[in-house]
């Protein structure tokens, strides 16, 4: 299981469209949960990868952290902290929002289905209010949300919180 969503990780971030599709199910799915962008059965999902993903997946300076992963048989969860300083579009993440040059800490839940081998779908989950807090495009004051300090005690549950008075 681990090793199919690495060969499927590899190929985007590689850039390569065919392997990238090559390692999925002839009617695949893929939801990026915040911004409903994504794509449903080849078409829908070449369409993604080719127009929203390949070529602005993530900035150069990305790191992954794995928190944890699980799988069993059909599915494979992984909960990580992506960081990376916002200096390239990236049209699945943020839609429409030139880059800003800003540091962006955040927390992911990626849900991976594999039928027979290949990736039948990818549910991605984030916060977006803690993405558009560090790139600032939504003020936290006043409002329940964090910024980098969420990812941050993700990786650190014994850092202080809440950062917002209790009410």
């Amino acid at each position: 299981m681990a090793a199919i969503f690495a060969e499927h990780m590899g190929a985007e971030l590689a850039g390569d469209l065919d392997q990238t599709l090559a390692t999925m199910t002839a009617n695949p799915h893929l939801v990026n949960v915040p911004t409903m962008v994504g794509g449903a059965g080849t078409d829908g999902v070449r369409d993604f990868y080719a127009n929203r993903l390949i070529g602005q997946f993530f900035p150069p300076d990305v790191e992954f952290v794995t928190v944890s992963r699980t799988c069993n048989a059909s599915r494979l969860i992984d909960e990580l902290v992506i960081s990376f300083t916002h200096t390239t579009k990236i049209d699945w993440m943020l839609p429409g929002v030139e880059p800003t040059g800003l540091p962006v800490s955040v927390a992911f839940v990626v849900v991976v289905g594999v039928e027979d081998g290949k990736i039948a779908y990818e549910h991605i989950h984030w916060d977006q209010a803690t993405v558009l807090v560090q790139i600032g495009l939504l003020d936290p004051a006043g409002l329940p949300v964090a910024g980098r300090e969420a990812a941050a005690k993700l990786l650190d549950p014994t850092i202080p919180g809440p950062f917002f008075p209790a009410g």
